[in-house]
């Protein structure tokens, strides 16, 4: 009897000192969670993007509660977003949402660049660029099957003879469709866009040329041609600073390949 009594004792003063430690140890290791959190990450689509620069809407979240970032960053999201947001933080909208759009700085569909093998491997860009860059002539360029279209969360993105084309009335400016490019011809440019150069060759002229007809050339009459300096070919591509362009069009009228639309 005296055993029996002596283990009881016993188990119930270990229950009583691990209760007592799982106390001390909550009270020091507590961390205070900001109710908000939860809050906003529900207002947020849950695409997990990266547009905002974060690689989890909950990691955006989080931040948005610390007020370490801005809260017009959740491109998928829109308008909505950003107001459910602002609610909750309890400010007011700001400038609004940061609006980007992805562009294709490629012109080369099938009618434009030719093939200079015929591809039997796995139909994705990142598997044929790892094959001498690809099946087309210009391994600078769109390869067309189609990463793209496979990843973006807002439907955006199709393909028209072998060419990724982006609908900007759909596009949310993610950027999801960029990082999985593996020629790097997607950009993503703050609106308003006026003009774009659709090309990336920085190969001699006559070489881009034999390439692709839509190719730029780098023969700087659009250098010339522009009132705000906003162009500057170097490499044989010529470069525009988006920033500043105002959309005059003297660029689009003087382009000899008609890459710049």
């Amino acid at each position: 009897m005296n055993t029996i009594l002596i283990a009881i004792i016993s188990l119930s003063g270990i229950g009583l000192l691990c209760a007592a430690l799982i106390t001390v140890a909550s009270k020091l290791m507590f961390v205070k969670v900001d109710v908000r959190v939860e809050k906003i990450n529900n207002c947020l689509p849950g695409a997990n993007c990266g547009a905002c620069g974060f690689s989890s809407c909950e990691g955006y979240a989080k931040a948005l509660a610390a007020g370490e970032v801005a809260s017009n960053l959740c491109l998928p999201g829109g308008e909505t977003a950003l107001e459910q947001i602002n609610m909750i933080l309890g400010q007011d909208s700001g400038e609004g949402l940061a609006k980007n759009i992805a562009i294709v700085q490629c012109r080369g569909d099938s009618l434009t660049v030719e093939d200079k093998m015929d591809y039997t491997g796995e139909k994705t860009c990142f598997a044929a660029k790892q094959l001498f860059g690809g099946q087309r002539t210009c391994t600078f360029g769109c390869i067309g099957y189609g990463d793209c279209v496979k990843v973006c969360p807002s439907d955006a993105i199709c393909l028209e003879d072998s060419l990724a084309r982006i609908d900007p009335r759909k596009c949310s400016g993610c950027a999801v469709c960029a990082k999985i490019c593996p020629t790097g011809v997607i950009a993503i440019e703050k609106e308003p866009l006026y003009v774009a150069v659709l090309c990336k060759n920085t190969e001699k002229g006559a070489k881009t040329k034999a390439k692709c007809s839509k190719g730029c050339i780098g023969c700087k009459k659009c250098e010339k041609a522009c009132p705000a300096k906003t162009i500057k070919v170097e490499d044989s591509l010529a470069l525009i600073d988006y920033t500043v362009c105002y959309g005059c069009r003297e660029c689009v009228d003087v382009c000899i390949a008609k890459c710049i639309v």
